[in-house]
């Protein structure tokens, strides 16, 4: 069956199986209709062997560009074939997750990128879309051969997970009625989900975000919890897991003081009613059932699904969280051998992370058990946990849709409680752990186009995504959707620093933001603050000596987010430049740089801009430094790629930990190389035009 010749990148080239994933690998895939050339009928499905020839003869004939596939010995997919092609597909279920695993291993047991390219062309249309997408993603992410490599957003495979269920009848009915330069962007309103009368929709913009949500996502690709154990044992995994939920908590809070609510209360008590409920209005273009609603009120039970393969009570999520509790007062923990683990004060952190998530590297999981992910299960399942209505789990099954419902974060503050725990037993940072000598800085500020002096601006900002590569069997050319997410002007630092000394020394500047009231409008005490700071930007800088030292910086160069650009711009679009296609190639891990502020308030939301300088010498890791390598725009919840973290203090430092003795508030924990100002947050309610995609970083 002839279908195709040589691509002009073979690399790029695997990425078209992220397209239309329910369509055949044989039907044209990009705007360049790219096909596959297949050596024998073997590698089509049963289904479509009696028609091969006509196959080869109606699809390909005007082909820009032609792959060939080589010939391979076929691995066995019995396994991973046994979740079905219309299924849904879960990482915390853990038949589901030995299957991500064991597909992940055949893909990277390839030898060569032509192996790859191969088995993946024969798995495709074999597995189920939703796992096969998330293992092909996890090994172009790990292969040495695809790392340079962009992902497709996941809001372009599967666009389902992120807008409107209603939506796609439109768009179907725009692509064959009209042509791809007369089709209009079908605009997404921003309340779809719920009115004001359901208070937590006041703070939908930030769960139902593209471009957090396609961040979580991409981090558990990057961080993947259950692989070869090369894949997933990276530097200080477990305590990235929880600095970067502890981040989006406290930036949820931030968030909900911005919108006049109360801090997110924690999920203690596995039998009392959920409150919040969440309608997603979403629809599923591949499985067979749509994502289901809970409404409030809904109680969490024991799970039994013989579909899943999955049996677990309540109790046992109180018993593993008793045991993980033990082992933070105890200050150790019990590995597979029955040997006692000491949780130190800088490694202890690390341990704790993988034991909570539940990795293939938690410490003992028989004794430790699966906290996080089985939470996870017990709620996505909480209206058919036993699969009389043969319903499939809810948007929190998914770390792709997780984040959109507002129980979400109530499981994240119980998961964080237990790592805040851990940290309330460590020493406190002493003023001399906290000082660099000689280095003090004497002024703080923040200046934005059009704005007064420490005022920050956000508004609404529309923009479009392009709904067709995840639309299967439509008409091709680009249908796009229009939606609304909160953005911020664009602003700088300018942080005036003294240098006493007689020789120039090197510093890592941190900057983190928290709101300066609680609920009721008093001031914070640090205790509670502490856990609201969220952080914006860290990056080293020389001091000259025996002078003042002025340092600016641009909030679009902040360690924790990537460009607007790179969230959201057409792959189709490459640069020919090799520069741009070397900036073009990353990662993808990142906070979406348009939600690095809080939404703030139309009268000015007061918060608290805190920078310190700390000593290099305290924080220097070897061949690793912020913003330096491959993927290292947002170190601070990323890491960088193939290095170690770039930053050796524990994460979050200097508030991670409780203060010291004496410390009631922000200002009495301040040493000299420290300082802080008032800023305000003003929101515009007005919206903004789609901005144009540039092509190149």
């Amino acid at each position: 069956m002839k279908m195709a010749a040589q691509a002009n990148n073979p690399q790029h080239s695997i990425l078209y199986l992220l397209e239309r994933p329910s369509e055949p690998f044989f039907v044209p895939k990009g705007d360049r209709k790219a096909v596959f050339d297949v050596p024998n009928n073997d590698f089509l499905v049963e289904r479509f062997r009696p028609v091969a020839d006509e196959l080869g003869t109606r699809f390909g004939e005007d082909t820009q560009v032609r792959v060939p596939v080589r010939n391979i010995s076929f691995p066995d997919l019995s396994f991973v074939m046994e979740l079905g092609r219309r299924d849904n597909f879960s990482l915390f279920i853990p038949r589901h997750r030995e299957m991500g695993s064991r597909l992940i291993d055949i893909f990277m047991g390839m030898r060569t990128f032509d192996d790859f390219l191969a088995v993946s062309v024969y798995a495709r249309d074999r597995v189920n879309p939703y796992l096969f997408v998330y293992a092909l993603s996890v090994a172009i992410l790990h292969r040495p051969d695809t790392k340079g490599l962009q992902l497709p957003p996941l809001t372009e495979i599967f666009p389902e997970k992120y807008v409107d269920g209603g939506l796609f009848e439109r768009a179907r009915e725009e692509s064959s009625i009209l042509s791809e330069g007369a089709r209009v962007p079908i605009e997404i309103p921003l309340d779809y989900t719920a009115t004001d009368l359901e208070e937590e929709h006041r703070v939908a913009y930030f769960r139902e975000d593209l471009g957090i949500n396609l961040h979580h996502w991409h981090w558990h690709l990057v961080y993947p919890f259950s692989a070869n154990r090369t894949i997933v044992e990276k530097d200080r995994r477990g305590e990235l897991f929880y600095y970067m939920h502890q981040q989006i908590v406290a930036r949820y809070n931030f968030e909900r003081l911005c919108n006049r609510l109360g801090r997110v209360k924690r999920l203690l008590n596995f039998r009392d009613p959920i409150e919040e409920g969440y309608f997603p209005k979403l629809d599923t273009l591949v499985a067979s059932r749509n994502w289901a609603s809970r409404h409030s009120g809904a109680k969490l039970s024991d799970i039994s699904r013989e579909v899943d393969q999955l049996r677990f009570d309540l109790q046992d999520l109180d018993r593993w969280r008793d045991r993980i509790i033990e082992a933070i007062h105890l200050g150790r923990v019990i590995n597979n051998r029955g040997e006692n683990v000491d949780l130190t004060e800088t490694g202890g952190i690390d341990i704790l992370g993988n034991m909570v998530e539940a990795s293939i590297i938690s410490i003992n999981q028989n004794l430790y058990g699966d906290f996080h992910n089985f939470g996870h299960v017990a709620i996505a399942l909480a209206h058919d946990p036993d699969h009389r209505h043969l319903e499939t789990f809810s948007v929190m099954g998914d770390p792709a849709t997780a984040m959109r419902d507002p129980v979400f974060y109530r499981w994240h503050a119980t998961i964080d409680d237990l790592f805040q725990m851990h940290k309330r037993t460590l020493p406190r940072y002493t003023p001399a752990q906290l000082d660099y000598q000689g280095i003090r800085i004497s002024n703080i500020e923040i200046t934005t186009t059009g704005a007064g002096k420490n005022e920050l601006r956000t508004f609404w900002q529309q923009n479009d995504i392009d709904l067709s590569r995840g639309m299967d069997f439509a008409p091709r050319g680009s249908v796009f959707a229009r939606f609304t997410q909160l953005a911020h002007a664009p602003f700088q630092y300018k942080i005036t620093v003294e240098n006493s000394g007689n020789e120039r020394r090197m510093g890592t500047v941190r900057i983190f933001m928290a709101p300066k009231f609680d609920e009721r409008g008093l001031p914070m005490l640090f205790r509670d603050q502490r856990l609201l700071f969220i952080e914006l930007d860290k990056f080293q800088v020389t001091l000259n000596n025996s002078r003042s030292n002025t340092i600016t910086r641009d909030s679009s160069k902040s360690s924790i987010t990537i460009p607007f650009e790179r969230t959201f711009r057409d792959l189709e679009a490459r640069p020919t430049n090799q520069g741009e296609l070397a900036a073009f190639n990353y990662c993808g891990c990142g906070w979406p740089e348009h939600m690095l502020v809080p939404k703030g308030s139309q009268e000015g939301f007061i918060a608290q801009l805190f920078v310190m300088v700390s000593n290099i010498a305290d924080d220097r890791v070897d061949g690793s430094a912020p913003g330096q390598g491959t993927c290292s725009e947002s170190s601070s919840f990323c890491g960088i790629r193939d290095k170690r973290y770039p930053d050796k203090r524990s994460m979050g430092f200097p508030f991670d930990r409780m203060p010291r003795t004496g410390v009631e508030t922000l200002q009495q924990f301040l040493t000299p190389n420290m300082a802080v100002t008032d800023v305000r947050i003003v929101f515009n309610n007005r919206v903004q035009a789609p901005r144009a995609v540039s092509n190149t970083i």
